[in-house]
């Protein structure tokens, strides 16, 4: 096992190859191994987990398509140099992302609950105090590591039908995506440090770097929803390509 590393453990769920994937990916995504850092070899994780040489050749090819490990003929895997991309300008459904990934996901409702905007939201979300809203927190997974942590509030005068949506099994962003039109968007992107509460909630260090999207959207200059969506720093990172004008 190369020293500098926590040694990965199996959580006993599904295949044993997509548990080995997991088990690697889970100390990435955390920031636990830093981009560059060299894995554990097949052969120790073959010796680490009593797998074969093909089950522990087909995890770390998943991880090598995820975007998290490179793998270097004869020198050994290494955690890549850059996260995965994200585009600036459009609106994305992080289940989705996950799962073209090939890793399962989960949606984690941990508060959802109605009520009229108050100052401090209305101020947020651009809203005449006293509008109605619906507000949301939860949390997004990946592979059962904490990717996300997702704040959201809706506009019931714009789209009164989710008053009836149960979010435990329908993640919000997807519910807008597919049921509720928008025009416009704006994202407010920067970089915080984690509180303990955030870090409790992604199982990172307190004071951890992190990526912060705020995003809001309209229909037709009526608010629909305003959102703000905190990732670990070391799991995210945000692109956009654009062309001049003429």
């Amino acid at each position: 096992m190369t020293a500098h590393l926590t040694p990965p453990v199996l959580d006993g769920a599904g295949a044993v190859y997509q548990q080995i994937r997991r088990a690697v990916a889970r100390p990435i995504l955390r920031g636990e191994w830093a981009p560059g850092a060299r894995i554990p070899s097949e052969h120790e994780l073959m010796d680490l987990f009593g797998a074969s040489r093909m089950t522990v050749n087909k995890a770390l090819s998943a991880l090598v398509d995820d975007g998290l490990i490179v793998r270097r003929r004869r020198v050994g895997s290494f955690v890549a140099e850059r996260p995965p991309e994200r585009a600036v300008m459009e609106i994305w459904d992080i289940g989705a992302e996950v799962a073209r990934a090939g890793r399962a996901y989960r949606f984690e409702l941990l508060e959802c609950r109605r009520r009229p905007a108050d100052d401090a939201v209305a101020g947020l979300f651009h809203v005449a105090p006293g509008t109605p809203v619906i507000e949301i927190v939860g949390r997004h997974f990946a592979d059962g590591v904490p990717v996300q942590i997702e704040r959201r509030l809706i506009n019931l005068d714009v789209a009164p039908d989710v008053a009836g949506v149960d979010f435990a099994k329908t993640p919000p962003g997807r519910w807008l995506l597919d049921n509720v039109p928008w025009t416009d968007a704006e994202h407010l992107i920067r970089a915080v440090n984690a509180d303990d509460a955030t870090a409790g909630l992604l199982d990172i260090g307190d004071r951890d770097a992190c990526l912060l999207v705020e995003r809001r959207t309209w229909a037709d200059r009526t608010p629909i929803t305003w959102v703000e969506l905190l990732s670990p720093g070391a799991a995210r990172q945000l692109v956009s390509r654009f062309s001049p004008q003429g």
